[in-house]
Formats: structure tokens, sequence, C-alpha cells
């Protein structure tokens, strides 16, 4: 495995040297500096325990303080040798720091499941002993490199429960099945096996349901025990090489097969588009009504291809018309809520001109309830008959979720009769950047005088400015969390962030009690 102490930006490496003379303590934040994610304000802590644990107590006591001193003073030597050049790097430090046997450093972060709004530090960070003065900043790639991913993750599916639960307190009698209707799809999309377990892990803060098997055990790894608790769960499902490969001339038998033989009870899942989805849902589906109906369970078809929010939910169509010919018809039609035409001459046609099918009109919701039949709940909305249901599980984006929940609604349906499949162009089309993750030095103590510093390039449009000095983040009375700088310390200690590394120790909680300080 590699040294621990390598795993770092370079530059890093010579900056004990640049410090002050008698610098003895620094003291770091790492903050959220700005939301790139339009209407998202703040950021969900996450991921520090896995950091804390895995690297800055396991991975440095395995790698490089359990090591002979000898060794690991010469391995990297060696290595900066070559990296640096000859002399650039007195490795006499980490020997000192071998001695000690652990990372003197404290720890401090918000609770994990906690909001933090943007601006407002969630964690930081100081050296216990101050011949290490350096190590303060010397960690700050590794913890922004581990702790990104997982509050970016946690952020989006957070956005995501948000979302669902409005809609469901709107339309559905079943809120509690929103644990279970953003279902993580995300693994073979994520950049390394590491990146799917810690944004799964931020997925299931707020649902329970993923099909990414690494996420769970990530959870009761470094966040457990869970006894009880469940975290995440799936159900058997098909793919496309399963239903091709019983012929596409008896894709009936297939279904029959599946939900008859393999499966006579439970929930089972069955792609439904290898063909003609059409088809399947007008014709193989209703044919097997009886056998469906007879089921200790519930058969959910999933279509995977195609526009999400018009497989789903179909065209709101205007009749008699023509199809606008101007921009200023077109925006006209849009805000009228229409995005189809039923012509004069008989035909539905859809904004480019392309010939609509009924069924392409009525969309897989509508045609489940037509074929299988539906009941209206307290609030008004129609919900499918709980022998059946439906899982889209590509190409959803927030927007879309969005888009389905208000047009299902629009058109009398429960948000809950459909789960929605999130995938890497959620979770991974994102960088540290996307909430601006950074973590700056605000005090230094040199020669047992306390200095603040902060940053502020005139260049900049603000967003770099750093906090100043000594702080305290607080909740103020409404219960905003809020950051005051330049307070002493007596001041600093009050803060509401709470120890969770301090020399080798990591402080540990369980996923149920973040997941409940989360969702509360």
């Amino acid at each position: 495995m590699i040294n621990p102490i390598l795993l770092a930006d370079a530059y890093k490496i010579s900056h004990p040297e640049q410090y002050p003379d008698n610098t003895e303590y620094v003291y770091s934040n790492t903050t959220a500096r700005k939301s790139r994610i339009d209407g998202v304000d703040h950021v969900v802590v996450f991921g520090i325990q896995y950091l804390t644990k895995e690297y800055l107590v396991d991975r440095f006591e395995r790698d490089f303080f359990r090591r002979p001193k000898d060794d690991v003073l010469q391995e990297l030597d060696d290595f900066f040798v070559s990296f640096f050049g000859p002399g650039a790097v007195d490795v006499s430090r980490y020997g000192d720091l071998h001695d000690v046997g652990y990372l003197p450093l404290e720890i401090k972060c918000l609770p994990e499941g906690t909001r933090c709004p943007i601006g407002v530090p969630f964690m930081t960070i100081v050296n216990t002993n101050p011949k290490f003065y350096w190590l303060t900043n010397a960690i700050e790639t590794l913890v922004q490199n581990v702790i990104w991913n997982p509050i970016t993750a946690a952020t989006i599916a957070d956005r995501y429960r948000q979302l669902l639960d409005k809609y469901a307190d709107m339309t559905s009698d079943s809120p509690g099945f929103v644990d279970f209707q953003g279902h993580n799809f995300s693994m073979r999309g994520m950049s390394s096996p590491e990146s799917s377990m810690t944004t799964d892990g931020g997925h299931l803060l707020s649902f329970n349901g993923s099909d990414t098997l690494p996420g769970t055990w990530f959870v009761n790894e470094y966040y457990g025990p869970n006894d009880g608790v469940l975290i995440g769960t799936s159900v058997p499902a098909t793919e496309h090489s399963v239903m091709s490969a019983g012929g596409c001339e008896d894709e009936r038998e297939t279904f029959r097969m599946l939900i008859q033989d393999v499966y006579p009870s439970g929930i089972v899942s069955i792609v439904s588009d290898t063909w003609d989805l059409w088809k399947v849902l007008t014709e193989i589906a209703p044919s097997l009504r009886k056998e469906i109906e007879a089921r200790d369970g519930r058969t959910v078809f999933r279509p995977d291809s195609g526009d999400p929010v018009k497989i789903v939910c179909g065209y709101n169509v205007k009749m008699h018309a023509s199809l606008p010919e101007s921009r200023e018809q077109w925006e006209a039609f849009y805000e009228d809520g229409y995005d189809a035409v039923f012509t004069p001459d008989g035909q539905y046609l859809d904004e480019h001109g392309k010939v609509l099918s009924m069924n392409e009109v009525k969309g897989c919701v509508q045609i489940l309830d037509e074929q299988f039949g539906s009941t209206i709940n307290s609030k008004g909305y129609k919900e499918l008959n709980p022998k059946v249901g439906l899982i889209y599980g590509d190409s959803i984006t927030y927007e879309r979720a969005e888009q389905i929940c208000k047009e299902l609604a629009d058109k009398g349906y429960a948000s809950t009769n459909v789960i929605y499949g999130i995938g890497s162009f959620t979770f991974q089309y994102n960088t540290r950047d996307t909430f601006s993750i950074a973590c700056k030095a605000t005090w230094v103590q040199i020669d047992g005088e306390g200095r603040e510093i902060f940053k502020d390039p005139v260049t900049d449009d603000g967003t770099k400015k750093s906090a100043k000095g000594l702080l305290q983040v607080y909740r103020d009375t409404d219960g905003t969390i809020c950051l005051r700088d330049c307070v002493s310390k007596s001041e600093e200690e009050e803060t509401i962030l709470e120890t969770v590394f301090l020399d080798g120790q990591a402080f540990m909680e369980t996923f149920g009690t973040i997941r409940k300080r989360l969702r509360r």
C-alpha cells in the first residue's frame, strides 16, 4: 500500500520550511464556498467518519506507524530524490512524526447528516503538538480528495428526497414509499469502486433503494454497528440479455416464466423495452393479468429508453389543432401546457411533426391504469393496482423527476406510482467545484503569539475570500447555522462543531443516527 505521507499534492512537501520561524500552530477550516446547483444553498455533511477511520487512523497506522521507522524513511527519501532531486526534502520530520505514533491533530466537525449553509465552515483542523505545525495543511489534499464526493452525493440525494417528499405529501397516501422511490443505479458509471461506495453512502442517507452492493458494505464497515436498521435493499430484476435469450417470438413466455416459475412471490422488476414496450404493456401484460394478480407480490415493469417524461407520462394533447409555426406560437403552446396536437385529419403529432401512436400519447402509467385498474386515494389522486408498478432507470435527472411528478399530478396520478433509477449522470457529473469545497488556514501561532490570517484575492469574485482568525460556528435563535470569525480561544471552544478526531483516535456514530439527523 502507498505510504500515506504521499497522499498529497507535491507542493505540500516543501511547506514546512516556508512557514515563519517558531511557528507552533496552524488552524484551518473546510468550507463549501459556493453552490453551482440552482436552488441548493447548503451541503449535507457526510464522509468525515470514513476519512478519519480509514485514512487518518487505519492507513496511517498500517502503512506508516507500524512499519519500521528506517524502512519508512528510506522509502520516502528514495521517492523524494527521484521526484524532486537530491537534497530537496529533509525526511527527518517524518521520523519525528513516526516517533509520536499517531497524527497529533484535532478535527472538529458539524455532526454528519447536518445541512450546512454555503459559506459556513463544517470542519476545523489544528495540530495538537507545536512541533508538527506543518501537519494541519499537509493533509489538506487528502481531506478534500476523500470527502468532497460523499458530501456532494449526500447533498444531491437529499435534494431528490425533498422533491419526492413534497409530491408524495401532496398526492399520495403512502409517503413512506419515498424511502424506496429513489434507487441508486450509478455504480457502473462511477470513477472507481471507492467513489461508488462513498456515493452510495450519501444516497442511502436519503433512500433505502440501491443496486450498489458495496455501498451497504461501506456503511456497515465505517458507520456500524447498524443492527436492525435497513441500510440498502433491492429486488430481483432482469436485464436485456435475460429477456432476449428467451426470444422475441415468445416474449410472453419469458414474462410468464419469471412471474410464475422463478418468482411466484415477492417483488420482481422486469425490463420491458427489449423490443416493443407498448406491446408488453397492452398485449403481454394484460394476457397475464390473472397470473400477475394471483402472485403474492408486485410485478414492476421497467422501460429504460426514450424520453423518460414522455414514456412515463405521455403527452398533453391540444385537440383539433395544427402544429405551431412561429416561435411565439410555440411559446404560447408550451405555456398552455401542450406538447402535441391532434390534427383535424386524425393524427397525433409531436413538436417535431412526428406521428404518435395512441400508446405514446397515453404513457406507461395511464396504460397500466387502463389494464390493471387503480383506486382514488384520500387526496383525490389515482394509485395503481398494487400488483403492478413502474420503475424508470435511465436518463433520470432531478429536472426530469420533477417534471414527471408534476405531469403525473396534472393527470390525476399519485407521484408514488413511479420509482426512479438515479444513475451516474446525476452522481458522477460533479467535481469538488460543484460546491467549491476548500480547506484554508485562518490562524497561526508563532512564538507564543496568535496571528489572524486570511486570503482575499483582488482578482476573484469574492468566492475565494476566506474567513479570518479563530472561528465559531453557532446556531442563531431561529436555528440557522452561522459563522463568527476573529473570535477568542474561549469563544472558539463554544462552537457547535464537535471533536471527531483527536491524537489518533476517531469518534464514531452509527449510520442510523446520522440518517435520522438528516431526515429530521
